[in-house]
């Protein structure tokens, strides 16, 4: 009997749990945003922001709300170390990658960063959070300048892609070189269309994980989303 009621309360207070995988560029304040969140979530605080080094490799929290458990795994930055990312695609429920909004040198590197993700293949059906960090800081872009500014990332991208591919056409010879083109360019069509509506739909929301200003609308954002992916998926 004592264990028939054991097993009925572990069903009845079991939480489900998600991983949420935390990536952007070294120094983008993604460690900050994870001690952050712990420190508003959990009763031990996480580490203060002048405690916190670079990350080599990742660190990883965890946090306890209504019927569910985000696990998080915040990853290196570096270009060094950007490769194990991948590795966490395939077992991870969402993305954060979080932007520092404040240090425009490093934007274009950012949005190229960024552009890898959001074409993932890995990562097509999974929510996909932009945050841009540190607008406490005065020269941090807003929002609506982040988005302006992917924006014309990417349709100067759009237009190197389109001139590469008018180079490479001419001179080329037909028959099976030119079907072959053809299946080519319906592939890259359909990869486009595919990102653009991946673009359309993202959400993107501005965050101080210094003064933690916008952290629980990010948490709150996952905690959603992870949860509506789960349904879908029942």
């Amino acid at each position: 009997m004592y264990h028939l009621v054991r097993g009925f309360h572990e069903y009845l207070t079991r939480k489900d749990e998600f991983s949420i995988v935390i990536i952007g560029l070294d120094n983008a304040g993604k460690t900050t945003f994870l001690e952050r969140v712990k420190s508003l979530y959990n009763d031990v605080p996480g580490l203060s922001a002048e405690r916190i080094g670079p990350t080599v490799g990742q660190n990883i929290g965890q946090i306890s709300l209504p019927s569910t458990t985000l696990r998080f795994f915040d990853l290196g930055g570096q270009s060094t170390i950007r490769a194990i990312w991948e590795k966490y695609y395939d077992e991870c429920h969402a993305v954060v990658f979080v932007l520092d909004g404040a240090d425009q040198a490093r934007l274009a590197e950012g949005w190229a960063v960024f552009d890898s993700v959001i074409t993932s293949p890995r990562l097509l059906n999974l929510p996909l959070l932009l945050i841009v960090n540190k607008q406490d800081s005065p020269s941090a872009l807003s929002v609506a300048e982040v988005r302006e500014s992917f924006e014309a990332f990417q349709r100067a991208a759009l237009a190197d892609a389109a001139g590469q591919g008018q180079g490479q056409g001419q001179g080329q010879g037909q028959g099976r070189e030119a079907q072959g083109e053809d299946a080519g360019k319906a592939a890259r069509g359909e990869d486009e269309l595919a990102k653009a509506e991946r673009v359309a739909t993202l959400d993107v929301l501005g965050m101080s994980a210094l003064t933690g200003d916008g952290v629980k609308e990010a948490i709150d954002w996952l905690y959603s989303r992870v949860q509506t992916a789960r349904k879908i998926e029942r």
